[in-house]
């Protein structure tokens, strides 16, 4: 009849480790962000001197904000897809469905693991270093294979919960009869 409302609040699954960690380590994240970006601005437009590192440093915590914003969504279940055909499913077929979804989830993190790992490694056994301070760039990289692991955990918890029963399955559509 009409499409899901994103304005409605769904409840949040409860994982054994709790999703708190990721919210605390998002909000320092983009506070470290927003006050290094604050100093460059303050002091670009006092003094037209740039500092320059803020830029690795930014683009360093916007990825890693990048993974921790995907743990979260796999946990409240918030990543994106398109339900137009999983609604029409019945519920035992939408679960394999799910399932599906997030063993492919699971795979991409599980590559990014191995493949992030092999990078990292590569960073520090050629020394590489960082463009702007020439610091070693596996101090970067590391995160890549670290982060996906944490979300390829956080997935592997969604499924566990899905295939237990004990969490609800989205659905886009609104059943008729309901408002």
């Amino acid at each position: 009849m009409s499409d899901h409302d994103p304005t409605v609040v769904r409840p949040v699954p409860k994982p054994r480790v709790p999703l708190g960690i990721e919210e605390v380590l998002v909000a320092i994240t983009m506070a470290v962000v927003a006050l290094i970006t604050f100093a460059n601005v303050v002091v670009r437009y006092l003094t037209d001197v740039s500092f320059a590192f803020t830029e690795e440093y930014s683009i360093a915590l916007m990825v890693i904000l990048t993974f921790l914003g995907a743990s979260a969504a796999v946990v409240k279940d918030r990543h994106i897809r398109i339900t137009f055909i999983t609604d029409k499913l019945s519920p035992a077929n939408r679960r394999r469905t799910e399932q599906f979804a997030m063993a492919c989830v699971a795979l991409m993190y599980g590559l990014l693991v191995v493949y992030g790992t092999w990078t990292t490694w590569d960073d520090y056994r050629f020394e590489v270093t960082s463009p702007a301070l020439g610091l070693p760039q596996w101090i970067y990289t590391i995160w890549l294979p670290v982060l996906s692991l944490v979300v390829l955990a956080r997935t592997i918890g969604r499924m566990i919960r899905i295939h237990r029963g004990t969490e609800p399955l989205e659905t886009g559509h609104i059943p008729e009869g309901e408002p």
